[in-house]
């Protein structure tokens, strides 16, 4: 069956051809990087590490470049914020995103770009639109995009300019001839800091944050490539100013396919800091292992949105003890069930071609991760051991059920003595406040990592089931 994805462009589902036969050049747009990663960002880095593992199944040669911004309002605040050099903070918090996103399975990209490598390539880029009439330089000495002269602009977040000028509720700022207008190089002022700023035809100053991703992704991946993607909070302004920019410099298409995530809700409800339901990737790892957070969000399918809650974390978490609870009871040496799960598939087996082209109906996890159920009750019922190497080798194609079965199921939740007693410590504290609830729930939370709590007139105590 013939791969199809949903092309956020032409809002349909489209038959996927490559521009090159056997080779798929991919970009999304990454972190910018002041500080540690939310679920949000686990939510996007994990849909397109599944995109790439299942273009690898398929057969292609990937590309995939997945970019870090590096210089921004936001990093340079942080960094001034604690009085040390923009490039030493961008560096810790690379360093944590890495580690973050290992704990959940998701595979490097094969380049990392960071924005700050690529100034070279946004001036030149930024001069060719210049010289075509795209791009002016304002009274405040900032380079802006000309956007009136891009008649195709809209198109991606299907906006006339009409409806976007039906936004205009401010004055044309910095010497803007039009409020539609974007930046593409910032003037440098006196109060950032020095390496916050780099020489440049118009002056001393920083790229926007639009030009990166067009500079990077054309250096890397040509002018023209495959697949481009990020959150639909990305798809207007920064997707669109990325198709005027890098078409108006080249010429050509841009991107032949779009792809973009649904939005993520904690507790059904859009995450933020100022409601307190802001989780950092980290945060969730101290209750939750790795591999049960990738299992819950690949549920979900990465379109749809995603509600993001502690009850459907641990439903998650039972539902792929199950599965490997159907590993652990076939009776096979290592050497029937490999541990590395890239076992040569059978596509023409039916669960394998059910599961195939459930991933091939634009990467359908849901449906896909039903197939695996099915194996897994064949599984109980028959104990076959080459139902098992299927479960095991399909689940290989989306990062899951590679442990061996008895220490997962063995480790439980992952949590440590220090961790339980600190649960225990929060129930009672909500016991005491009443809220009987939140007591309720850490309860049911232990038990479903099998920690079994017992309370007594001594205090509470705890069993591993």
């Amino acid at each position: 069956m013939t791969l199809r994805i949903f092309n956020s462009l032409s809002r349909e589902t489209e038959v996927f051809t490559p521009i090159d036969a056997n080779h798929v050049r991919m970009y999304v747009c990454g972190m910018t990087i002041y500080d540690l990663c939310h679920v949000g960002h686990a939510r996007f880095m994990m849909a397109f590490d599944v995109t790439r593992r299942w273009l690898d199944v398929l057969g292609y040669r990937v590309t995939y470049v997945r970019n870090i911004t590096d210089i921004d309002d936001k990093i340079i605040k942080r960094a001034v914020e604690r009085g040390i050099p923009i490039r030493q903070l961008t560096d810790e918090m690379t360093q944590a995103m890495h580690e973050d996103v290992a704990a959940l399975g998701i595979l490097p990209p094969t380049h990392e770009p960071r924005a700050t490598q690529y100034v070279p390539e946004m001036l030149s880029m930024i001069s060719t639109l210049e010289a075509k009439g795209l791009a002016y330089r304002s009274t405040s000495g900032d380079v802006n995009y000309a956007v009136r002269k891009f008649p195709a602009y809209g198109r991606l977040s299907g906006k006339s300019l009409d409806q976007l000028r039906a936004g205009e509720r401010v004055a044309v700022l910095d010497g803007k001839e039009d409020p539609l207008d974007f930046v593409l190089w910032k003037s440098a002022k006196d109060s950032e800091p020095e390496d916050a700023k780099w020489d440049s035809p118009f002056g001393r100053g920083r790229p926007g944050w639009h030009i990166e991703c067009s500079a990077m992704s054309c250096a890397l991946l040509g002018e023209h490539f495959d697949i481009h993607g990020g959150g639909l909070d990305l798809q207007f302004p920064h997707h669109e100013n990325e198709i005027a920019q890098s078409e108006g410099a080249s010429g050509q298409r841009f991107v032949n396919v779009w792809m973009h995530n649904g939005f993520l809700n904690v507790d059904n409800e859009k995450m933020s800091k100022s409601l307190g339901n802001f989780f950092t990737i980290r945060d969730v790892l101290k209750r939750y292992d790795g591999e049960t957070v990738r299992f819950f969000m690949l549920r979900t399918h990465y379109r749809s949105p995603f509600n993001f809650s502690d009850t459907n974390l641990d439903d998650a978490r039972q539902s792929l003890r199950r599965l490997y609870t159907a590993l652990a009871s076939v009776d096979v040496t290592s050497a029937d069930l490999p541990a590395d799960g890239d076992d040569t598939i059978d596509w023409t087996q039916s669960q394998a071609a059910t599961f195939r082209a459930e991933m091939n109906e634009d990467f359908n996890t849901p449906g896909a991760v039903a197939v695996l159920f099915d194996l897994a009750g064949e599984v109980n019922r028959k104990h076959v051991p080459q139902a098992a190497r299927l479960l095991k080798a399909l689940g290989a194609t989306l990062g899951l059920l590679q442990q061996p079965a008895t220490a997962f199921l063995q480790a439980g939740s992952g949590l440590d003595e220090s961790r339980i007693a600190e649960l225990i410590g929060e129930r009672n504290a909500a016991k005491a406040a009443r809220n009987f609830a939140r007591a309720d729930q850490i309860r049911q939370e232990l038990a479903a990592q099998s920690i079994l709590l017992q309370d007594s007139p001594q205090g509470t105590t705890w069993v591993k089931a």
